[in-house]
């Protein structure tokens, strides 16, 4: 089971790279598949994007990119730990499309913002790009304390002015769902394919069931995209019906490492391929033709085994 029962740092380096069983009584073993991208160390998340966006090579010209923005759950560089944003590459066909995950740890949808990521991913967006948006665990934070990521629950246009402890300067804070619309707007007006995630479940448990954030960021993250008329994938509960499936301890044991909010390797390869179940599964199908297949010609699923 990924050689997880030691829980150290070396699990990095079982990266995702084969199918998931996900019914009960099975276990999580590596497919046989050849993955010569994800051999080796996984790389680590950089503690920031670089000063200028890497240029595409002309050879890129017709090859649409997916773009991943989001916070540690997408995206973390801490041993032992995997955010989804890394083996859903190995999903995709690299002949057809290049995902390029830009999330960062520690990050809300304010702060991915004002910290300048957001405008160095704006400048590699291209027409025809997709970019998949995941934002939430961290937006319940101070708005001025502390790491001062916060936004204003909701989807409304009320701001708060703020001054911030770190700096002394004033700050004008928006809601969670004006910085959502900020992403789908701004993605369009480049024209790339915004879609809405909304955030992926800790590992919270209450009566057998896992504790989703229905009220909340998720209907906050629906009703943007509703508005906006752009594709939802909400993996807070596709995720956790996994979850589900496979029990409280085998989720603790398996699927989790330090804390109840990071997936181990295991955990992020199971959420890469619910992404990807989910993505297959939106209306028109805009990222079918993109996918990668296993050996044997199947789709990737959190059913699929590859042996």
């Amino acid at each position: 089971m990924f050689g997880l029962k030691q829980r150290s740092a070396v699990v990095v380096c079982a990266v995702a790279v084969g199918g998931l069983a996900t019914m009960a009584g099975q276990s999580f073993r590596p497919a046989r598949v050849a993955a010569p991208d994800f051999q080796g160390p996984v790389p680590a998340s950089p503690a920031r994007l670089p000063a200028a966006a890497p240029v595409r090579p002309a050879s890129d010209s017709l090859r649409p990119t997916l773009f991943l923005v989001g916070d540690s759950t997408v995206q973390t560089p801490t041993a032992g730990q995997l955010g989804w944003g890394t083996p859903i590459a190995h999903y995709f066909d690299a002949t057809k499309i290049r995902v390029v995950n830009r999330a960062l740890g520690g990050r809300s949808s304010r702060t991915f913002q004002t910290e300048g990521h957001w405008d160095q991913v704006l400048k590699e967006l291209r027409t025809g790009d997709y970019l998949l948006i995941q934002f939430g665990h961290n937006d319940a934070s101070s708005l001025n304390t502390g790491r001062a990521r916060g936004t204003i629950p909701g989807i409304g246009e009320e701001t708060r002015d703020v001054v911030m402890e770190a700096t002394g300067k004033t700050e004008t804070v928006r809601t969670f769902g004006w910085y959502l619309r900020k992403y789908v707007a701004d993605a369009r007006a480049k024209g790339a394919n915004p879609i809405l995630c909304s955030l992926v479940p800790r590992n919270n448990w209450r009566d057998g069931r896992v504790v989703r954030q229905t009220d909340d960021y998720v209907a906050w993250t629906r009703a943007v995209a509703e508005a906006t008329r752009v594709p939802f994938l909400d993996l807070n509960d596709a995720v956790a019906r996994h979850y589900e499936e496979l029990g409280a301890a085998r989720v603790e044991r398996d699927l989790f490492y330090g804390d109840r909010t990071h997936t181990s390797p295991a955990g992020a390869q199971l959420t890469a391929l619910t992404v990807v179940e989910q993505l297959r599964a939106l209306p028109g199908h805009p990222l079918t033709s993109y996918f990668a297949t296993t050996f044997s010609g199947s789709q990737w699923s959190t059913a699929t085994r590859e042996e």
